[in-house]
């Protein structure tokens, strides 16, 4: 018998409203409640991580995320009672998400980590359990400068490189993730030089090379983020000036492994 990978009583599949089942996301703001905090520059919102837990992870169980930025997935973790392991690259940002999470309430007392640590190196995953999901939100290759460590894929020379580097770090990660449970990938594209760099389909593609099964695609809505805040009228003028079409998406694609 094949073992369940939620908490969902399907005999009462009708009460759990909150379970996100179209392939279109629209949060009308941030949930910026308790630990959430906005203040890291690309920082995921929240309600992704939570969606992925609710429908893919049970109570207890453990969940990886291979580029923890301030610990969202973590706290979201304690707050759905998971399991919770975080790399982060940069070790002023780690300790900054240790605070933040072990100022979490944690109800269920779930063990909650963040390991200092590159997601693309074996060393990382050494000591680390094997984990019934995982979670992936890398820098958009080099559209936000979060370091001037070379590690950092913000800093990578070349599309083939940054590709590359996820790859690895896939790797990685599946292999501590266990048979048929899945991966959630958080990317979006780049313009570069007036050309669209579809970032997220090069990243899928290099993803589904490691033994995982594409199962779905949301997007996301994005209304406004640093870069765009107050000057939607600019974007605006620039997008019909130059001939492209203003950003307000991110993909969200899951994976199973095989």
């Amino acid at each position: 018998m094949k073992r369940k990978i939620n908490d969902i009583d399907m005999r009462r599949w009708k009460e759990y409203g909150e379970i996100l089942t179209d392939s279109w996301w629209y949060f009308p703001s941030r949930d910026n409640s308790g630990m959430h905090t906005p203040e890291y520059h690309g920082n995921f919102i929240p309600q992704i991580p939570r969606q992925a837990m609710l429908r893919f992870t049970r109570r207890g169980e453990w969940v990886l995320d291979t580029f923890a930025g301030l610990g969202t997935t973590l706290i979201e973790g304690r707050r759905l009672g998971r399991n919770a392991v975080g790399i982060e690259l940069n070790p002023e940002i780690a300790k900054k998400a240790r605070e933040l999470v072990d100022n979490e309430e944690n109800p269920y007392g779930v063990s909650t980590k963040i390991v200092v640590g590159d997601s693309t190196v074996d060393e990382t995953y050494r000591s680390l359990p094997n984990f019934q999901l995982v979670i992936m939100h890398p820098p958009y290759w080099d559209i936000i400068k979060f370091s001037e460590d070379k590690r950092d894929l913000c800093n990578a020379t070349s599309l083939r490189d940054f590709l590359d580097a996820m790859g690895q770090a896939t790797k990685l990660a599946v292999e501590h993730l266990e048979p048929e449970r899945y991966l959630v990938l958080v990317i979006g594209d780049k313009y570069s030089r007036g050309k669209w760099i579809p970032l997220g389909f090069y990243t899928m593609q290099v993803i589904m090379q490691h033994g995982l099964m594409l199962k779905s695609i949301v997007v996301k809505n994005i209304e406004e983020n640093r870069g765009k805040r107050g000057q939607r009228a600019l974007w605006r003028y620039r997008a019909l000036l130059h001939g492209y079409y203003v950003f307000k998406h991110e993909y969200v694609m899951f994976f199973q492994k095989k």
